[in-house]
């Protein structure tokens, strides 16, 4: 019976992600399709709308544009959310909640809303158009994941590590470069990941951002779907999860490399 269960579960599992992912995978052979229409399975392959993905600059400058603003985004919510984290361990537990409520507010209020703040906020500020207006559109909605993510990994934390560190003699700056710093690389790394893939898949708020010349890749295949649906969309669209399954797979590789280390130095 119990083996049954089992099998059962793991069945039930396997369809559920083969319900997520399949339709998502759709998009990599659609983008192998030589006529001029979306159609699985494609009745024959070439990379004809790689060559076109190539050939037309705005797709590559948007995906150059795409990855400046995510790595700027990345930058200023590491360095804002992992700030925002550590004042929140020191906290009370009053104000920690309510400041813990206001930085994750961004995963609860309506994109379409952050969207509208940030453009009547950046255009009297002259920000509007520019790549460092939308990345710092975009940490808004990344620092969350940050804080987050660094808050579980500072919670890990053996507070007598750092008493003895401070009881040594150590500064504060000191303290937190040897010993917070290096067990929170985790946190970091993770929060990184998911700031950089939020703002790289970001729509609506790069909408309402972008101007003719500084362009995302996800406005480009917005702009692009409204006026013909070809296999070029589709192309982008193998692009951005071959760039986000590439970032997760470095992370994953990057945290299983520490945690070697780490058991190696326990030995």
């Amino acid at each position: 019976m119990n083996s049954l269960l089992r099998v059962a579960i793991y069945g039930t599992g396997v369809l559920v992600v083969m319900f997520l992912m399949l339709p998502i995978l759709a998009v990599i052979p659609a983008s192998f399709n030589h006529a001029s229409f979306i159609q699985l399975p494609p009745s024959r392959w070439s990379l004809r709308w790689y060559e076109a993905f190539l050939a037309d600059s705005e797709w590559y400058q948007s995906l150059f544009t795409s990855i400046q603003v995510a790595v700027v985004a990345t930058l200023l919510s590491l360095g804002l959310g992992t700030t925002a984290a550590l004042g929140l361990q020191k906290a009370s537990p009053r104000w920690r909640t309510v400041l813990n409520a206001v930085l994750i507010s961004p995963l609860v209020v309506p994109v379409i809303i952050t969207a509208i703040a940030l453009y009547y906020t950046m255009r009297p500020l002259g920000l509007h158009g520019t790549t460092l207006g939308m990345a710092m559109g975009h940490t808004v909605l990344a620092l969350p994941f940050v804080v987050v993510n660094v808050g579980v990994a500072l919670r890990s934390i053996e507070p007598n590590c750092l008493r003895a560190a401070e009881g040594l003699g150590a500064s504060p700056f000191a303290t937190f470069r040897t010993i917070t710093l290096p067990l929170i690389s985790p946190g970091l790394a993770s929060g990184a990941a998911f700031a950089f893939i939020t703002s790289f898949d970001e729509v609506v708020v790069s909408i309402f951002l972008s101007s003719a010349t500084t362009k995302t890749l996800s406005v480009k295949m917005w702009e692009i779907i409204r006026v013909e649906y070809t296999p070029v969309t589709a192309v982008a669209s193998a692009i951005l999860m071959v760039v986000t399954f590439l970032l997760f797979v470095l992370v994953q590789f990057a945290l299983r490399h520490r945690t070697g280390q780490e058991g190696g130095h326990a030995r």
